[in-house]
């Protein structure tokens, strides 16, 4: 069955751990053994390493408490979203932290201070990546848990979802804000991010001004800086070190890194070394936990065969629509205009097209700022959601073309192909 993301209703409910050491078993032992033909350096050790750093998967059934027969996707044609969550847990990460205030931090489930969704469109020419505020005050619907199911909430903190009922929550009130049904989802931690980062030989990052953040232990001149380990998390983690101090600004701030990840992941140098390839298998396996409808071989394959063909430049990375609370400076909630631009654009399976800023914390690097419009050029008027006519988009940003939905120029945001440079606080 080919799955079309816009129209299969899936409740994702209570979670169960079952064991993955299945199907994705005999899918990993291949890709190693491939590894060993090739170079002759990774040894049986290194495969039976990866099989046993393995870790359990997350089972999402419905409402009901029936099992959710995941629909298959083949790279040939097909949607696909995909839901990745980072957990703020310090239980099991006690080696990324050093300070009592790190510390001192969720234990458990933890919340979900990273939270994104991946739209990948149905001819998989292009990807559209959101980033939910952790911030962001929204509607958490009734989640099923082991104590039965959960108060819904009109309005609630969206980081809350992992802890009040684990990853099926987060993937629910997700649903709701983006209109998509999710059928795939993922758990990374803190450790995820510094074994990532080692595996690709580390992230290289532009940083237009010295990074300072006592909070998470930054402390980075201005300039290029490859960043490995658990400075490559404190980066992606700080927030008072970065643009406003905000949570806002760190997005924008995990955006820039998540590009350079994508640009060096996808680079000749690593997609030709199979040791760097098994190094980032092994850093999967070790630090992500994935839903079961993602563990099968079939399915891991073919979404990466369909990812594979999406252009850098197609491969947005954009802010969840949202603007100040009024009730609350501290937090924000959906702004309307932004996120009916943006579910329009989901729902119709239609690139976005960013004609705002890259966010609070970044700005152009100067090798590509040369290659932005005139800021004399006066971009074409667009159709807007509802059939109205857009108003131009503001000088300096990128004209949308005719088959893209135009975001609001308060919706912050950068291409994978973009090179951004960090701003400190």
């Amino acid at each position: 069955m080919r799955h079309s993301s816009t129209n299969v209703a899936v409740r994702h409910g209570r979670l169960r751990v079952r064991s993955a050491r299945g199907p994705i078993v005999r899918l990993l032992s291949a890709v190693v053994a491939v590894a060993v033909v090739s170079v002759g350096a990774v040894t049986a050790y290194a495969v039976n390493d990866t099989i046993h750093s393995l870790k359990p998967s997350i089972h999402l059934v419905s409402a009901s408490g029936t099992t959710i027969t995941p629909p298959t996707v083949g790279a040939e044609s097909g949607a696909v979203n995909i839901l990745l969550a980072g957990t703020d847990t310090r239980t099991g990460q006690g080696g990324a932290f050093s300070t009592a205030d790190e510390l001192a931090g969720s234990s458990g489930a933890g919340n979900n201070d990273v939270t994104m969704v991946l739209h990948l469109s149905a001819d998989h020419q292009h990807a559209t990546v959101i980033s939910i505020p952790r911030d962001l005050m929204a509607p958490i619907p009734s989640c099923p848990t082991p104590n039965g199911p959960s108060s819904a909430e009109s309005s609630a903190q969206f980081n809350t979802t992992l802890s009040i009922g684990g990853l099926s929550c987060t993937v629910l009130t997700a649903e709701a804000l983006t209109g998509l049904t999710i059928p795939y989802a993922a758990e990374i931690s803190f450790d995820g991010v510094i074994a990532m980062s080692n595996a690709v030989g580390g992230v290289t990052v532009c940083l237009a001004s010295a990074v300072t953040d006592p909070y998470v232990g930054l402390d980075l001149p201005a300039g290029e800086q490859t960043l490995v380990g658990a400075q490559a998390l404190a980066f992606v983690r700080s927030r008072h070190g970065v643009g406003d101090g905000s949570d806002l600004g760190r997005i924008s701030d995990q955006q820039l890194f998540l590009s350079a990840l994508l640009r060096k992941a996808t680079s000749a140098g690593v997609l030709s070394n199979p040791i760097t390839l098994y190094g980032l298998a092994k850093a999967a396996t070790s630090n992500i936990q994935l839903s079961d409808s993602l563990d099968s071989p079939t399915t891991l394959v073919s979404i990466a065969l369909a990812l594979k063909s999406v252009p850098l430049s197609d491969f947005v990375f954009l802010q969840y629509p949202s603007m100040t609370d009024p009730d609350n400076d501290n937090r924000v909630v959906p702004e309307p205009t932004g996120v009916a631009a943006l579910q329009q654009a989901l729902a119709s399976d239609t690139p976005v097209q960013l004609t705002g800023t890259t966010g609070s914390a970044t700005e152009a690097a100067p090798a590509t700022s040369a290659a932005s419009p005139s800021p004399t050029s006066t971009p074409a008027a667009t159709t807007a959601p509802g059939g109205s006519t857009a108003a131009p988009t503001d000088p300096g940003t990128p004209a949308p073309t005719s088959t893209a939905v135009a975001l609001p120029s308060n919706v912050t945001g950068q291409t994978a192909a973009e090179q951004t440079c960090t701003k400190g606080n």
